[in-house]
């Protein structure tokens, strides 16, 4: 698994997790389980099956999270410049054809929201933004195709 970058807080909320489908929705599933176990015959119970499926799926999402934290690295905060756009920079940018004016921090693919203007660095607007300065103009390959971007701002 590649490495994974991510805040502090991006980590503690994973760590967080993690603790809590261990120690919290592992039992629950123990007892699904152990209460369909009592009712009988394993060979016809739907909800034997059915704690077990979940039982699986849980600690894939288990494993998975390990996995992610075990190859986290956490990004420290008093080393962000804004000099060029990095990973947790706050960057404005403009639609060079309509104008409009957007703003984005570019964050770790766990800790991606748009709606609270958190884009993943491996989104192709973030690939496009980071290593750039203000006033670079970016020409950015989307779905519809390219669209230029002229950076106004990065803050932290």
């Amino acid at each position: 698994m590649a490495v994974v970058y991510m805040t502090e807080e991006g980590y503690k909320k994973m760590m967080d997790e993690i603790l809590y489908l261990e120690t919290v929705k592992r039992p629950e599933i123990s007892r699904q389980i152990a209460e369909a176990r009592d009712k009988g015959d394993l060979s016809e119970n739907a909800e034997y099956d059915a704690a077990k499926e979940a039982q699986g799926m849980l600690e894939m999402k288990i494993s998975q999270l390990k996995d992610k934290v075990a190859n986290a690295r956490i990004i420290d905060d008093s080393k962000l410049n804004t000099d060029t756009v990095q990973i947790l920079n706050r960057v404005k940018i403009r639609n060079v054809q309509n104008k409009m004016t957007m703003e984005y921090t570019i964050v770790a693919e766990s800790e991606a929201n748009l709606k609270e203007g958190k884009i993943a660095s491996s989104t192709p607007i973030a690939q496009g933004l980071l290593g750039k300065k203000v006033g670079d103009i970016c020409e950015i390959k989307v779905p519809s195709g390219t669209m230029k971007f002229e950076i106004l701002e990065i803050s932290i």
